[in-house]
């Protein structure tokens, strides 16, 4: 017989967040699964991690009808995937799987993402990883209509392996199952958050300010995630954590640095 896959999985929500719980449910039909996830909601932390102060991973059970090992733990994302790879798993695991995040992760936002973060330090670790993200922000999200995607989607990527310097980002709309019309490989639509601070003044007569804006889509295209998300499909970026603009570098060799 085979052995079954390890499968690491963590999220930005919090260990208790219905995301991950569902994401667990998937998990446990494909292999062994070992979950260290944050203690509490760790949104927009993009790559953050832990130096300043100490960290705690603890077991944990939540779930008892099931077999999977459980670590809450104190730090960002990416800090549970560290600590999972070098004081947790006893082995690398096959893949890692971050989410299923409430709310979108599509475009722009895979630079703030926690989700995201976590599934691109796993791939810096040579682990093929996917993030999860479902287009709906709301805590009782329905995460039903789209475990089957994320079931095979999951298992494609450790039949087939991933590119190396390559992880998966997966975003789908928020639709009953019979609405969503398949998965859609994509590239990344060019996007950005039109931001605005609402400033305001405490009791004591200090001001404060909330962050807020609306997102801005700039991309006409039809081959990118917030086309196909606007469409029906769930959308497939893959992407790359070589942040080098390579196409620059033979014009930038042909400035004078010493003039």
């Amino acid at each position: 017989m085979m052995k079954k896959p390890l499968i690491l999985v963590t999220n930005d929500d919090g260990i208790t967040a219905p995301g991950i719980r569902a994401l667990i449910e998937v998990m446990n039909t494909i292999g062994d699964v070992v979950v260290v996830a944050p203690d509490k909601p760790q949104s927009g932390m993009g790559h953050a991690i832990t130096v300043n102060s100490t960290l705690f991973c603890n077991p944990i059970r939540l779930d008892p009808e099931h077999p999977q090992k459980e670590y809450s733990c104190t730090g960002t994302p990416a800090d549970c995937v560290k600590l999972a790879v070098r004081e947790i798993l006893h082995r690398t695991p096959d893949i890692c799987v971050s989410g299923i995040n409430h709310g979108s992760n599509s475009s722009i936002n895979v630079i703030y993402s926690g989700t995201m973060s976590a599934a691109v330090e796993a791939g810096i670790e040579g682990i093929p990883a996917i993030g999860f993200s479902l287009c709906d922000y709301s805590w009782d999200a329905d995460f039903e209509p789209i475990k089957k995607h994320v079931k095979s989607i999951t298992e494609q990527a450790l039949v087939h392996g991933m590119p190396k310097g390559v992880v998966l980002n997966v975003n789908f709309p928020k639709l009953p199952a019979e609405a969503i019309k398949g998965v859609k490989v994509c590239r990344q639509a060019k996007a950005n958050w039109v931001e605005e601070f609402d400033k305001r003044t405490n009791p004591m007569g200090k001001d404060y300010y909330w962050l807020s804006g609306k997102f801005v889509n700039l991309d006409k295209g039809e081959d990118t995630d917030e086309w196909a998300l606007a469409n029906g499909y769930a959308s497939l970026v893959p992407v790359q954590f070589d942040l080098t603009a390579h196409h620059c570098i033979q014009d930038l060799n042909t400035w004078d640095f010493n003039d």
